[in-house]
């Protein structure tokens, strides 16, 4: 018999539990605020429901109605610059946020008679996004699972299973990289603990030590799937420690609990300690939309909604209290009651009455010629930027090997602005990345070369996430575009669609680098041209610069534009040479105007990258025929929804409506 080693682990991993010494110990007030809290959110979520059931809400309406208690005693140790996101079931979050945002450090006592006139507005909004009404946070344009509020500190919730928590890594880093002390905190369910981008960002916090909280709402099924179905060790948070993060289970139907719990690891953050996992146990009460209980479905018993109604998180704490003298039933039903009144005074700013029933107030619905409002950046950000192109450039030109200015490029933009970071796999060594993109940045901008775990979904919604904080400005290098593929939720449904989705709220100035490998011997899982892929989804700028002089300014403009960039790279331009500056890196070439290459009257052929010395030289030869050729390098959007012929044919300035931006 070999000689067995029992191995163990020394990242903590806990089960956090209250005693009655720590409900006397917590005290009047901060019972009374996670009473005040839970009462707000569950009449709110109860008028969702009912407007839901009327029609009124235009969209799904995951109710969180049960697992109030864990948002609001999670949030109960965060500050105001503290970041959080969350998913599609997301309501609870972003009011418990919200509220601390307006009622944290307020003279006002919640058992007292009378609301803090804060709430009511900031629920009036919270309800018109839900509804899709025009004075929601971003207009309407969110929805029910689109809740974002910067100033609350809310980056945005999601609709995409486990897709916002890669964004929430970047929101840590910059905030750790800021030395303010803030944290970041992601929440999502037991069904996205399965995904693959939650899995690895775990690695990649833990690996960069981010002060990031995972809070796992374990509600016990994703749709109608049990946990027991979707995993063998169904104690989420022994997920934790295999990835060296400290961790901790709790009740989440005991807000108290919750609330030490995170008093524990939110400390843990702040003393660069982290990341940190939670998981919370609770119960979500009606099914995955809509009013109705799982039961009228047959995946749950009412004998288990039954079990788990009798430990709701409010009664909990309200028992609890009353056993410490602390809080008394009246004051307790005062708090629902005044909860209860708020919210039908809100529901009652953005409906009104229609024959026996109840309609939108028509007024309140957004423009419909807003629809595509946010698309893309207005362009602002290039007021007072001369754009040049070989033809109009005074400074020096000289012969300059193409691989040799896309390092310098990013040398002399990561010198001249210290919001620039490069983030890939490989780029720290082996001089300068595998292709040499990115050589003598490492040592030269400590800190802002992040060379990654091999992670292309993770890591490219980090970037996502630093660029939504606004600190920084990510340049993401996938080694090989096909590689785009395994991050294609975070390139198209998070960073293109971001802008667009929270109503022009925010900025997101990504710039990612696709080597072109075609005709190299790389394979097909090595040779993709990305450009159809990208001008498939909408938010993104795509640039495709053929010589030095090209490269060099068009990347300018991707590292000043506030929209998502790509920037394709042929590997077999690295090696050729042309015209280039010969120290000046500033200068701007436009978006969206291809380059004559060779004037011609005959015919137009519209190519790029590594084809347009081939299709020029090919012109050359067919010059001495009656007919001549134009040959124009395409460096501009993929798809404009216009034909691209004519913006070679007839140029115009690069914001003219032919060109689409």
């Amino acid at each position: 018999m070999p000689r067995e080693i029992r191995l163990t682990t020394e990242t903590p991993w806990l089960e956090i539990c209250t005693t009655p010494a720590d409900w006397k110990k917590a005290g009047r007030g901060r019972l009374a605020t996670l009473l005040h809290r839970m009462h707000l959110i569950r009449a709110f979520e109860e008028a969702v429901l009912e407007l839901a059931g009327e029609g009124l809400v235009n969209g799904p309406a995951h109710s969180s109605i049960g697992q109030e208690g864990a948002a609001v005693g999670a949030m109960a140790a965060l500050r105001a610059g503290d970041q959080i996101n969350g998913s599609h079931r997301a309501h609870h979050q972003f009011l418990a946020k919200v509220l601390g945002r307006v009622l944290d450090g307020e003279a006002h006592d919640p058992l007292v008679a009378g609301e803090h006139p804060a709430v009511a507005p900031m629920l009036t909004r919270t309800l018109a996004e839900i509804m899709g009404l025009q004075p929601g946070f971003t207009g309407g344009r969110g929805g029910s699972m689109h809740l974002r509020w910067a100033e609350a500190g809310v980056i945005g919730t999601n609709a995409i299973v486990g897709g916002g928590v890669p964004f929430a890594l970047g929101a840590a880093w910059s905030r750790m990289k800021a030395g303010t002390g803030d944290v970041a905190v992601t929440f999502f369910g037991d069904g996205a603990l399965n995904i693959g981008a939650a899995l690895e960002s775990l690695n990649l916090a833990a690996a960069w030590n981010l002060p990031i909280c995972f809070f796992v709402e374990n509600n016990q099924i994703a749709v109608a799937t049990t946990v027991a179905e979707a995993t063998r060790e169904t104690r989420l948070s022994a997920r934790g420690p295999g990835f060296g993060i400290p961790s901790f289970a709790v009740d989440g139907m005991d807000p108290l609990a919750v609330a030490l719990t995170m008093d524990r690891a939110v400390a843990m953050l702040r003393a660069g300690k982290g990341p940190v996992m939670i998981e919370a146990a609770t119960y979500r009460y009606f099914h995955q939309s809509g009013p109705l209980p799982g039961s009228a479905f047959g995946y749950r018993t009412k004998e288990e909604e039954d079990a788990w109604r009798a430990r709701d998180p409010i009664r909990r704490v309200a028992r609890e209290a009353a056993a410490a003298g602390l809080i008394d039933e009246a004051e307790d039903a005062l708090m629902r009651e005044r909860a209860v009144r708020t919210v039908a005074e809100v529901v009652g700013r953005l409906v009104e009455p229609e024959g026996n029933g109840r309609r939108i107030v028509p007024a309140l619905w957004p423009d419909t010629g807003t629809v595509d409002h946010g698309l893309r950046s207005g362009g602002a950000e290039f007021d007072g930027i001369a754009f040049v192109e070989l033809e109009t450039y005074r400074g020096a030109v000289e012969e300059r090997k193409f691989i040799d200015v896309v390092s310098a490029v990013m040398d002399a933009r990561m010198a001249a602005d210290d919001r620039v970071v490069v983030l890939g796999e490989d780029i720290h060594r082996l001089r300068g990345g595998t292709n040499g993109a990115t050589r003598g940045l490492f040592e030269k901008y400590p800190g802002r070369v992040l060379p990654t775990p091999i992670c292309e979904q993770t890591f490219t919604g980090f970037a996502g996430g630093v660029a939504v904080d606004g600190r920084y400005r990510p340049v993401v290098e996938l080694m090989y575009p096909d590689f785009a593929l395994v991050a294609c939720d975070q390139l198209f449904n998070q960073i293109g669609k971001f802008r667009h989705m929270f109503g022009d709220t925010l900025s997101m100035p990504v710039v990612v680098r696709g080597k072109v490998a075609m005709g190299s011997g790389y394979g097909s899982q090595h040779s993709m041209d990305p450009a159809g892929l990208y001008a498939l989804f909408p938010g993104w700028r795509i640039v495709a610069p053929t010589t030095p002089f090209d490269y060099v300014g068009l990347m300018n403009s991707a590292l000043t534009s506030d929209d998502p960039v790509l920037v394709i790279e042929h590997l077999e331009l690295y090696a050729s040479s042309g015209p280039g500056p010969v120290d000046d890196y500033g200068y701007h070439v436009p978006f969206g105007r291809a380059k004559v290459v060779r004037p011609g009257a005959t015919l137009t052929v519209v190519t790029y990258l590594a084809m347009v010395e081939r299709v020029r030289a090919a012109a050359e030869r067919l010059a001495s025929t009656p007919r001549s050729s134009t040959c124009a390098a395409w460096t501009g959007p993929a798809w404009t929804g216009r034909p691209s012929a004519p913006a070679c044919a007839r140029p115009a300035p690069w914001w003219s409506p032919s060109r689409g931006r």
